[in-house]
């Protein structure tokens, strides 16, 4: 890979990284996505969450979910991964995951300019993504495929959210920030406090920097990966895809 090439790539995953992140949270969370729940017999829509999306591991104990997720504390995933299961099995519950979001896509995305071939660039690229350390990521590429383009655009979207999430793990890890403390230096308080931990946080000021290096870390990462994945002539078509689906979240 040549200089140009990891220039290129680098910029593409900065210019990608944060709306990747924004659709992969907006359908995972999306209200029509714990609707159809709700319809398939999960009551609790987190619970839902946290099997379908741990599901793509397979039929593995909370602690690996843990383990995979990265920054949920333990016993919040431990109670709604368990309950999860419960309705459908981990298998079960990926499956109805992977037949949300493409239900989603199909609501949402039928409408997207060049969709054909927003959705080849982003097939190409994830199907040629190295998965080492990634788990989720490779389990969401291993999960039902949806039959349409917009149905499998969210999808896509989903895998590479994994994929970026999975390499922010590693890198978070790799600096020496706690799972804890990884939550603490970026969104705060409040967002450890929504991933199940419990006051009184410490003090994280003098660590604050480790997440810029993380974040720096990652886009490392994903670079480098992105680029063995993508000639470089096909980057400006896959950043045009990510900004088409980003631009269509309701």
């Amino acid at each position: 890979m040549g200089t140009t090439d990891e220039k290129a790539a680098l910029a593409a995953v900065q210019a990608t990284s944060v709306p990747i992140h924004d659709i992969g949270t907006a359908v995972y969370l999306s209200p029509d996505v714990f609707a159809w729940a709700g319809e398939w017999g999960w009551s609790n829509p987190f619970a839902f969450y946290f099997a379908g999306r741990g599901g793509m591991l397979g039929e593995v104990t909370p602690d690996v979910v843990t383990s995979a997720m990265g920054w949920f504390c333990s016993s919040a995933i431990e109670a709604m991964y368990t309950e999860g299961i419960g309705v459908a099995g981990a298998h079960g519950a990926a499956a109805r995951m992977a037949e949300a979001h493409a239900k989603w896509g199909d609501k949402y995305y039928v409408g997207v300019d060049g969709l054909e071939e927003a959705v080849a660039v982003s097939e190409e690229l994830v199907d040629g993504l190295e998965g080492s350390a990634i788990p989720l990521f490779v389990g969401w590429r291993q999960a039902p495929k949806s039959q349409t383009a917009a149905g499998r655009a969210a999808q896509l979207m989903q895998m590479l959210r994994e994929w970026r999430g999975g390499l922010h793990l590693v890198a978070t890890t790799a600096v020496g920030l706690s799972p804890l403390e990884a939550i603490l230096t970026n969104e705060g308080e409040g967002q450890a406090k929504f991933f199940g931990w419990s006051e009184p946080f410490p003090d994280v000021t003098a660590i604050k920097a480790k997440h810029d290096e993380a974040e720096a870390m990652t886009d490392r990462l994903c670079a480098a990966t992105l680029a063995d994945a993508l000639p470089a002539d096909k980057l400006p078509a896959f950043e045009t895809a990510v900004a088409s689906f980003r631009a269509a979240l309701p």
